[in-house]
């Protein structure tokens, strides 16, 4: 049992009561090498060189088994939770979201070279992303941006909800003015092709690649490029006064980030 409390107290962030143990610090690290390692991997001149295939392949097959070995290690001692002890605890405890990320983080992958790999083992590399999840659980940062995001999630629904109306409403008049009449442009032939100048116009980035060209359609697009910066500008205020209360919440109770 002393045994196990320790590796639980090492394991488990919410069992320490401040600081990241040792063990999660050297998880984070080769989470965080994976990644640097992933991007690595997509570059032509190091994926078609032997050395730096086996090289990649090595580090895979490492990072695999020591996320194993953690993930079996953290089913193992949540047993010292009494909600979790036993078949049906441990059962309850692997059903959690965050030991899901975990197994995610590691386990179609480590099947799917087990039985082979080809191709679509690429395809399961996305699922390394879930390993992001497993450095969100050590930083208190990230648990406060996520109750921020509770916390503001019906006004920024609200503001989704506005978003979309105001990119229909804006691939309709365009559709309007440059498809049916005006310049008949094939761009504007339909409002889903129009849906896509209606949505780079609003969020600001405006690639130049679709535009009105007849006056009435530009004088519609000004005011539409106008309402997109309040558009992007809305969700942007509510999620920073959300994080904010947050932040001043928690150093009201005393609790760090």
């Amino acid at each position: 049992m002393g045994l196990k409390q320790s590796l639980y107290q090492q394991l488990v962030p919410e069992a320490r009561a401040s600081g990241i143990s040792k063990l999660n610090l050297f998880i984070v690290g080769v989470v965080l090498a994976s990644f640097l390692f992933l991007a690595l991997e997509t570059e032509p001149v190091l994926n078609t060189d032997p050395r730096w295939m086996l090289a990649f392949h090595l580090f895979n097959i490492s990072v695999l088994v020591i996320f194993t070995i953690e993930y079996i290690g953290r089913v193992w001692v949540a047993g010292v939770d009494p909600q979790y002890r036993g078949f049906r605890g441990r059962l309850k405890y692997v059903t959690r979201f965050y030991p899901i990320a975990d197994f995610l983080a590691f386990g179609p992958e480590l099947i799917v070279m087990a039985m082979g790999g080809g191709g679509s083992l690429l395809v399961l590399r996305v699922l390394r992303l879930a390993r992001l999840i497993k450095i969100a659980r050590f930083v208190p940062a990230f648990d406060a941006l996520g109750a921020a995001l509770r916390r503001s999630s019906s006004q920024l629904l609200t503001s989704l909800a506005v978003a979309l109306a105001l990119v229909y409403v804006a691939a309709v008049l365009l559709y309007f003015v440059e498809g049916v009449g005006g310049a008949q442009q094939d761009t504007f032939a339909s409002i889903p092709r129009a849906i896509w100048w209606a949505v780079a116009t609003l969020t600001t980035v405006g690639y130049g690649d679709v535009y009105p060209v007849t006056p009435l359609g530009r004088f519609f697009a000004a005011i539409i490029a106008i309402a997109g910066i309040g558009v992007v500008a809305l969700p942007a205020g509510v999620f920073a006064s959300a994080f904010s209360d947050e932040l001043r919440e928690r150093r009201e109770r005393g609790t760090s980030l």
